[in-house]
Formats: structure tokens, C-alpha cells, sequence
């Protein structure tokens, strides 16, 4: 037991079959999409710390007369790492803390092709109802790449913009 709950930590792709396996045997039908990005103010995100069991949303969806949750679940590809990379290489911030976020996101390709974030949602007529179940090192790296892109807004509001832009034109290059 402990051994699976330590891999699902890592990898929520047996989770994901698990799920969709629940869905439909609850008849609900299974619309595999990408993640809901719809008016935040009409979002209700599950709270997923306190209450991590997809079948309590699942629940929640049948009382509230659901038929179908969207399924939307991410893999981790090296892509997202390298580009942190190239990034951190722009970001203004001391070099010890540049190499230890390096480290980090060298140790985090080790994660490449695992199953990081899985998401379920469904409509009501003014609400979007979400599950959305993410790994620890998930919200490790994409902490560290809020931490480069902050670091990056400091280095681009010390840049003077061209004159055309100034007054919040617009400027192209021929």
C-alpha cells in the first residue's frame, strides 16, 4: 500500500485509468479536452488538499445531475524543463540561488514523461465545477518557474522600450 501511494505521488497515470475506468462505470461519458480555462469567477475548484479522492467529486457530479466530466491530464515533457532553463539563464538573481534552481530542474527530467497533473470538470448553468489533482514535484517545478519569470520581469522593467512603444503603440520590424 505504502508502495502505491508513493508512486501515485510520482506518476498519476495508473490514477487516470483508474479514473476514467470510475466514470464510465457510473455511465457518465468521458470527454477527454485540455484544461478548462473558462471566466476564473465562474470556476469552483475542489478542494483537493483536504478531500484528494476523485470519486467524492465524481459523487458530487452524479447529485448535481452530470452526465459528462471533461478529462484533461498532463505529462511532463523535458520541453518545459529546458525552456525554464533557457529562461533562468536571463533572470537577475544571485548565482548561488541560480545554481541551486538549476539543480532542481535538472533533477526534475528525471519526471519527464510521467503523468503530473490530472484534471476533471463539469457544467452546471453558471459554474464550472473543477478537480484538479496535481504531484508534489508538479508544483515544485512550476514554483521554480514562477520564481525565474519573476526574476525575468525585474530584468525586463529595467529595459528602456523603443520610443514607438512608449505611448503603448504598437512596433513591428519589417
Amino acid at each position: 500500500m505504502l508502495v502505491s501511494i508513493l508512486l501515485m505521488r510520482l506518476n498519476l497515470d495508473s490514477l487516470r485509468g483508474e479514473i476514467e475506468e470510475h466514470l464510465k462505470s457510473h455511465g457518465m461519458v468521458v470527454f477527454q479536452s485540455f484544461p478548462s480555462f473558462n471566466d476564473p469567477e465562474a470556476m469552483v475548484f475542489w478542494d483537493t488538499a483536504r478531500h484528494p479522492e476523485y470519486t467524492e467529486f465524481v459523487a458530487a457530479a452524479e447529485a448535481a445531475g452530470a452526465r459528462m466530466v471533461t478529462m484533461f491530464s498532463r505529462e511532463l515533457e523535458e520541453d518545459l524543463i529546458e525552456g525554464a532553463l533557457d529562461r533562468l539563464a536571463d533572470a537577475v538573481m544571485e548565482g548561488d540561488e541560480r545554481r541551486s534552481i538549476a539543480s532542481r530542474l535538472k533533477t526534475m527530467r528525471g519526471y519527464s514523461g510521467f503523468t503530473c497533473q490530472i484534471q476533471l470538470s463539469f457544467d452546471s448553468p453558471s459554474r464550472t465545477y473543477v478537480f484538479d489533482l496535481r504531484t508534489d514535484w508538479f508544483n515544485d517545478l512550476n514554483d521554480l518557474i514562477d520564481r525565474i519569470e519573476e526574476c525575468c520581469e525585474e530584468e525586463d522593467d529595467d529595459e528602456e522600450k523603443p520610443d514607438d512603444l512608449a505611448d503603448g503603440g504598437y512596433f513591428q520590424r519589417n
